[in-house]
């Protein structure tokens, strides 16, 4: 009985102090942010709506959507950050980044989530998920070269470090290549066949001379620290001026993978669709997804009833493969799974 009661009095504290303890630490603006800047309507909390999602409420606050991750930090219960759900309490606590000043303005409710407008591609979200992400068949796999070392004998590299590398084939000086590691494997849960291997992107290295068939190269740009036997493939010219195309003729198909094989996915994640080039897929494809209706049995008439499908979300294909695609979940109002349906308007 003791123990009960005070199992009861931690969580009643909990509860309690939670909202304090999420304030507990100011988030300081992003560099070149002023409290000018911020929303002069920022709530304490803000009360989630149907569509939000971290990146965008960081965005439409802040005016940057990179500080979704400290609002996070302030708000761990939400154990999942793709996944917030109407209702949910976000809390800010912001200070000025001279410090001499803290904001806090009075508690409001906005009336109206986040705008979208139709049609309308956010470039920067475009350009991290390509950049990040990648597709190769598992012929493709080992690349066209690798990393050999670097010049002071490091295990991990950055950005204008300089490295050497061991090339299948020829290169000039000045070519450009993706370094890539390997990740999961996609298979089609129907045939059990693998499709193709996603891989990360971790950074950009370009040629800079060879000597004796070893290539020099210095590092460019870096997503994460780059080590000795990650691969190279050409480089990808990313566009990004993708605009959205609604394809005509009939398309069905579904989801085959999400991230880090994760559960389930939510706006702005990447994920893969049974839908190639085969299929008519290219770069700006929108599809919309759907979940499968449940069956439930009458509780009037006794029989089975399917319950009609819902629309969960939206996608825009990223690059399209031979027989799948990278796509990006431009909106959700559900959580993601595989398996979930994909199509266009013409497939109904």
């Amino acid at each position: 009985m003791l123990h009960r009661f005070f199992i009861a009095l931690v969580a009643s504290l909990m509860m309690f102090s939670l909202p304090h303890l999420l304030q507990a630490d100011n988030l300081s603006l992003p560099k070149g942010v002023t409290a000018a800047d911020v929303k002069a309507d920022l709530p304490q909390p803000y009360v989630v709506k149907k569509g939000d999602t971290l990146w965008d409420i960081a965005n439409y606050f802040f005016k940057d959507p990179y500080t979704w991750l400290k609002i996070w930090e302030k708000n761990l219960y939400i154990t999942n950050p793709d996944l917030i759900y109407p209702g949910n309490k976000i809390w800010f606590n912001v200070q000025k980044q001279s410090g001499l000043s803290t904001l806090r303005p009075q508690p409001t409710i906005i009336s109206k989530p986040v705008e979208r407008l139709e049609g309308r591609i956010d470039t920067s979200l475009l350009i991290t998920a390509l950049s990040r992400q990648g597709f190769v068949s598992p012929k493709a796999i080992n690349g066209v070269g690798y990393l050999l070392d670097s010049a002071d004998e490091r295990i991990n590299y950055g950005a204008n470090d300089h490295v050497y590398i061991k090339m299948q084939q020829p290169a000039s000086e000045g070519e450009l290549f993706d370094v890539f590691r390997s990740d999961d494997t996609i298979y089609d849960p129907d045939t059990g066949k693998a499709i193709g291997i996603l891989v990360k992107h971790l950074g950009q290295i370009e040629i800079t001379g060879e000597t004796d068939g070893i290539y020099h190269g210095t590092i460019l740009k870096t997503f994460e620290e780059i080590s000795r036997g990650d691969r190279l493939k050409p480089a990808i010219n990313i566009n990004t001026q993708i605009q959205p195309s609604f394809p005509k003729g009939k398309l069905q198909g579904k989801v085959l993978y999400i991230r880090n094989d994760a559960a389930e996915a939510g706006q702005n994640q990447v994920i893969a669709i049974n839908l190639g080039i085969d299929a008519g897929m290219k770069a700006g494809t929108a599809l919309s997804i759907h979940r499968a209706g449940r069956m439930i049995k009458d509780r009037i008439t006794g029989h089975n009833t399917l319950l009609p499908e819902e629309k969960i979300g939206e996608l825009l294909v990223l690059v399209a493969h031979q027989d799948a695609s990278l796509a990006l979940v431009t909106r959700s109002s559900s959580s993601i799974n595989v398996g979930d349906v994909v199509r266009n308007k013409a497939a109904r």
